[in-house]
């Protein structure tokens, strides 16, 4: 079997950024330098003659002096000795110089992003360049805001987790050892107040799951035109009967032929637990009302109650996984503090939105949610 020739193999590059951009700024110097050599050595004579005044064609231009012309070619040759040690050193400073520009924030980049993989997520670089390079500094940056962020997020999740289910498991685990002790007896109070502890671990594990598989974008979405007046309505005849044990009543001031993009079951569950959240925390003998509007390319549907008001700092909270406006008084009430996230995690996955509204403490506040007008069908 006839072997193929090995292809000649090239001397590799350093594997440094750096060192391969000196080296690559000196061959391009030895390229331009023996460039100009090679033009000025054939070059060079015939124009000395020339204006010398003596042509090819000059009898007396033959007869020249084979010492001048030696003469003029050392010259020549010590100008351009000259020239290459002089273009040599000017080329290292200023590959050195470049090198460093361009290959010190990326050098810095590596070093910060290997710091965030060890679980630094506080590092930062400077993003002070103007260049690209600075582009890459300034997202470099916001992915590791991002990154500490979730870090964070994450770590508030697991706590908070823990501490939710601390409460009914320790009551469980008292009122079982006090069975176990006969200390307790087992009376329809005892059982029922057990099987409410157990449905609050139910509805919150439940309730996570729901979380993870809506943020993750495993729920399935049926999204079509929506008529978001019936669909509203209808999520307020669900609470209709609470409502009126409340003593609060329920204002439709949705505008006629309000329609929007999305899901009817994920959007119906949405204004039930702005519905829902509403009824925990309207006085009684106080209103909620069902508002809307159509802003550009989307719709809005909101809930607006007359409770005790948003703050700014709980305006931009609301929508965090266990945040509540007054723990202890939502727990009592049995508010997990995950259906505002459950909420906004749909909403983003309908490609809609979800914010709210308050003038401050004791002016109510709007629970709103937005969808798209128009389906988006690719071109």
């Amino acid at each position: 079997m006839t072997r193929l020739p090995r292809l000649p193999r090239f001397p590799r590059l350093p594997p440094r950024l750096r060192s391969r951009l000196v080296l690559s700024h000196l061959i391009v110097a030895f390229a331009a330098l023996g460039t100009v050599l090679v033009a000025v050595s054939l070059v060079g004579p015939g124009y000395f003659a020339e204006a010398m005044g003596h042509g090819p064609a000059d009898p007396a231009g033959q007869a020249m002096d084979a010492a001048t012309l030696a003469a003029f070619q050392d010259a020549v040759r010590t100008a351009l000795a000259a020239a290459l040690v002089i273009a040599l050193l000017a080329a290292v400073v200023i590959a050195v110089a470049l090198s460093g520009r361009v290959a010190g924030p990326i050098t810095r980049l590596a070093a910060a992003s290997r710091r965030i993989a060890s679980g630094h997520y506080a590092e930062r670089v400077d993003p002070r360049d103007t260049s690209e390079v600075g582009d890459l500094a300034r997202s470099f940056n916001q992915m590791a805001a991002s990154l500490e962020a979730t870090e964070r997020r994450r770590m508030e999740l697991v706590g908070d987790v823990a501490h939710e289910l601390r409460t009914p498991l320790t009551t469980l685990d008292g009122y079982l050892e006090g069975l176990q002790d006969g200390v307790v007896a087992g009376s329809d109070e005892t059982w029922a107040l057990l099987r409410g502890e157990t449905g609050r671990l139910t509805r919150l594990v439940d309730d996570l799951s729901e979380l993870w598989r809506a943020e993750a974008r495993q729920m399935p979405m049926r999204v079509t035109r929506l008529d978001l007046c019936s669909l509203a309505r209808d999520a307020t005849e669900k609470v209709r009967p609470a409502a009126t044990e409340l003593g609060i009543g329920l204002v439709d001031r949705l505008p006629a032929g309000l329609s929007g993009i999305g899901d009817g079951d994920r959007a119906s569950q949405i204004l039930g637990n702005y519905l829902s959240n509403a009824l925990r925390y309207t006085p009684a003998g106080s209103r909620i009302e069902l508002v809307g509007d159509v802003q550009g390319d989307r719709v809005t549907v909101g809930v607006r109650d007359h409770g005790p008001g948003l703050t700014p700092e709980q305006r931009s909270r609301v929508f965090e996984r266990f945040y509540r406006l007054d723990p202890s008084r939502s727990r009592a009430l049995g508010g997990s503090g995950i259906g505002l996230a459950i909420a906004s995690a749909l909403a983003d996955a309908m490609g809609g939105s979800t914010w709210a509204e308050s003038d401050g403490p004791g002016t109510g506040s709007t629970f709103w949610l937005a969808l798209p007008r128009t389906l988006d069908r690719p071109s």
